[in-house]
């Protein structure tokens, strides 16, 4: 391999997904020169497996749940979904894995990109192994950003290599249906997937080896997912772990912790993310290969202050809109740091992840949804908070009512009684994902409930919850 460029940038960046993308533009919106490394498709997970292509799957399963669920439509969806619409709906979203348009973004706006494997390799270096078989090496004057986010993590199965199981990248880039398909792990990512082939045409089986769905929200949110994925025909089983996985004569045979058998088509492990730090040349800078890095609220790898750890790799928050949002920290405080500024590193201030800390929103898309933001309430009291959980009947809110016949979901808000601030709400319910910001800025905002009292929601839809939790909360 032969050495033939050798450049010199303000910034460099690995890898060019929307992490990776944002920290580049905000650096060079600060008038930075920046360079961009990726070994894949610009745009990353998000654009190509994950976020976008989950995304165009399951919304027509959520429109079509929800038409049958509305008078003067129900008799027009009684059949199955197009399978085959859906699946070119979602290749429209992915640009059918091609990245040229989000090639022409990054020259819109001044980005070097360099395609290829980035590795550090000492200080402020990184070398590119590109697909010519050349070596480029960049020098960064004042950060490198490490955005090369995480990768979906198989478990120690023997033999599971050869039944080629699905990850989350197949499950979301897959060309048919499959009839069987057994889903392993009760996350985001299984409850997901499993609601979109379910609606898509698939016999769903989904094994969860803890006591519910959703383990990081409340306990009500996973329970009416569940019953509503039983309900669509899926076999949801909880308490329940795979012993073994083979492949006979292109059938997938799964024996479960129990002894049942479980033939399928295909399998989905959603089972966990591990770092892509594993080849990045974490060791040429004294840190461990393979490891997640710590960072502080600016974004930066303590003890090594030209570096930067955004997005995934840092395991804050491993959420693409988080990510995004740690990206125009860490751009703001390269930018500050390389004009001789100081960083302003107080709570909330513009070089400060704080809402990594206080206020992570996240919506699961399935059908009911759910959308939670701050803390649950069992995270709100192992922290010591001295905390009241108001819970509300979403079907009762007669926006609910209007939006779907027998709409079932659940409101719940956690409130600090000292201050008589908002730590905490989650939605479950159809439709619940368009109001989760406006807990997100009450949870931000540190809003005083006395305040909310006036923020007056329109009637009639379903963010009158919000009314009805605070009249929970003055009654109890």
């Amino acid at each position: 391999m032969t050495e033939t460029e050798s450049n010199v940038y303000d910034v460099v960046v690995l890898g060019a997904g929307p992490v990776g993308e944002n920290v580049a533009d905000r650096t060079r919106a600060a008038g930075l020169t920046t360079a961009i490394v990726e070994s894949e498709l610009v745009g990353g997970e998000c654009s190509y497996w994950a976020c976008m292509p989950s995304k165009a799957l399951l919304r027509p399963v959520i429109a079509h749940a929800d038409a049958r669920r509305t008078p003067g439509l129900r008799h027009l969806v009684e059949g199955p979904l197009d399978t085959a619409a859906v699946l070119a709906h979602r290749d429209d979203h992915t640009s059918r894995w091609k990245d040229d348009g989000q090639v022409q973004w990054l020259e819109s706006v001044g980005v070097d990109l360099y395609r290829g494997h980035g590795r550090l390799d000492g200080p402020r270096r990184v070398t590119v192994e590109g697909p010519d078989g050349e070596r480029r090496v960049l020098t960064a004057r004042h950060a490198v950003a490490v955005c090369t986010g995480s990768r979906a993590v198989l478990p120690g199965l023997p033999g599971l290599d050869a039944v080629k199981p699905w990850t989350s990248r197949e499950a979301t880039s897959a060309k048919e249906a499959p009839g069987r398909l057994v889903v392993v792990g009760g996350g985001v990512v299984g409850a997901e997937m499993a609601t979109a082939w379910q609606g898509l045409g698939s016999k769903v089986t989904l094994l969860v080896r803890g006591k519910g769905l959703l383990p990081r929200m409340e306990p009500f949110a996973g329970e009416l997912v569940a019953e509503a994925l039983t309900e669509a025909g899926a076999d949801v089983r909880t308490g329940t772990s795979v012993e073994s996985v083979t492949r006979e004569d292109g059938t997938v045979v799964v024996v479960t912790d129990g002894g049942d058998r479980i033939e399928a088509d295909e399998i989905l492990f959603a089972t966990g993310r591990a770092p892509r730090t594993d080849d990045i040349g974490l060791d040429t800078v004294g840190l461990e290969p393979g490891s997640w890095l710590p960072v502080e609220d600016s974004l930066q790898v303590p003890d090594v202050p030209w570096l930067y750890a955004v997005g995934d790799v840092n395991r804050r928050a491993l959420l693409t809109h988080q990510g995004k949002y740690q990206a125009r920290i860490a751009g703001a405080a390269i930018a500050a740091r390389a004009a001789g500024t100081p960083p302003l590193t107080e709570p909330w201030g513009a070089h400060a992840a704080t809402a990594d800390h206080a206020a992570v929103p996240q919506v699961v898309f399935t059908d009911p949804e759910a959308a939670s933001v701050g803390l649950s309430l069992a995270e709100a009291e192992r922290a010591g908070h001295r905390v009241r959980a108001v819970d509300f009947d979403l079907g009762s809110v007669a926006g609910a009512g209007l939006y779907a016949d027998g709409y079932k979901g659940r409101a719940r808000m956690v409130v600090d009684l000292e201050r008589e601030i908002v730590l905490g709400v989650t939605f479950v319910g159809p439709g619940v994902g368009e109001l989760i910001h406006s807990a997100t800025v009450a949870v931000v905002g540190e809003v005083p409930i006395g305040r909310l009292w006036h923020a007056v929601p329109s009637y009639p839809t379903i963010s009158e919850v919000w009314l009805r939790l605070l009249e929970a909360f003055r009654d109890s």
